[in-house]
């Protein structure tokens, strides 16, 4: 048989494929704590938006009670409560009976708290719990919680991510006699081949979704190469020139945002994409669990038999 035909019938045994399922293999484990922590982040941050308004409280209310303290004054009050931290901003409200915030810092820390402007007691934290979660998961998908240096080794990271899913589409393929099987998963199985059909047809099915991904988040992360072609064949408006209408170049920009994220559709496409971008951790798991079978337990057996081997020399 030819090159074509091995491949087709019987792929297993052509070198580039198993040249490829080693790359997709060390891949895998290589990339694979970023993909989960990059998965759970981004389906985490999906509903980030209405989220943020639900969490919001809005501006504090506070009783007004005698006179109102100096902007000296509420810094001093500040330093008071949180002795050791210097006050950089002060953030009056609109109305005399809102809440002032105040920003403070002490070395690398920063606090935003809430404050009476009549007592200048400590009136809680400005950002609420809920949304300070949200903007730590949304720095860990966007900036891997190292600013710009960590932003671009996550477009690093997608690029990688977008060539683990080319080299598992070729190792999918597992001829064509067998490949109906591999769209299923086989739930009589052992814990093997069931871990085996359940990699293979999470990685068939989500394919598209993780390819697309992969490649938006490249396209989001470095996004001047794209911006390029597209204002060669078509103009782009400048940002600043509001008044201009929006030219099919800047639509075009657009949807790898709308791709990545969802957020195009309404809730039905969000509700499936936070979903869909949860199986990147169910290829993570399923795939650390075959590297386990396939190369560290055969390992751990082989130097366990040497070392048994060499307790027996030792005692002769």
């Amino acid at each position: 048989m030819n090159l074509v035909q091995r491949w087709t019938r019987r792929p297993q045994n052509v070198w580039l494929r198993r040249a490829l399922f080693q790359v997709h293999l060390w891949s895998g484990v290589i990339l694979g704590l970023y993909v989960f922590a990059i998965s759970v982040s981004g389906s985490a941050i999906v509903f980030r938006n209405t989220l943020y308004q639900k969490l919001s409280p809005g501006p504090k209310t506070v009783p007004i009670t005698g006179e109102r303290l100096t902007h000296d004054g509420l810094k001093q009050a500040a330093v008071r409560a949180y002795p050791g931290y210097t006050v950089s901003y002060v953030f009056e409200g609109k109305l005399p009976n809102q809440a002032v915030e105040i920003w403070m810092r002490r070395e690398n820390k920063q606090k935003q708290r809430l404050f009476n402007p009549y007592t200048g007691g400590d009136a809680g934290p400005s950002v609420p719990a809920g949304i300070k979660i949200l903007a730590w998961l949304a720095d860990l998908h966007f900036n891997l919680l190292a600013g710009k240096l960590g932003r671009a080794v996550n477009g690093i990271g997608a690029a990688f991510l977008t060539l683990l899913c080319l080299t598992g589409a070729v190792v999918w393929w597992p001829g064509v006699e067998t490949w109906r099987r591999s769209l299923t998963i086989n739930w009589r199985a052992n814990w093997k081949r069931f871990n085996w059909d359940l990699h293979s047809a999470a990685g068939f099915w989500t394919f598209l979704f993780i390819f697309m991904w992969g490649i938006t988040g490249v396209l989001l992360i470095f996004p001047q190469p794209f911006q390029n072609l597209v204002g060669h064949f078509t103009p782009i408006n400048q940002p600043f020139r509001r008044r201009q209408p929006v030219a099919i170049g800047d639509k075009i920009l657009r949807w790898p945002a709308y791709l990545h994220f969802g957020n195009r559709w309404g809730w039905p496409v969000e509700v499936l994409w936070v979903i869909l971008g949860l199986a990147p951790v169910v290829l993570f798991v399923t795939g650390m669990i075959m590297w386990w079978n396939r190369v560290l337990a055969p390992a751990m057996r082989r130097a366990g038999r040497d070392r048994a081997a060499e307790a027996v020399l030792q005692d002769r």
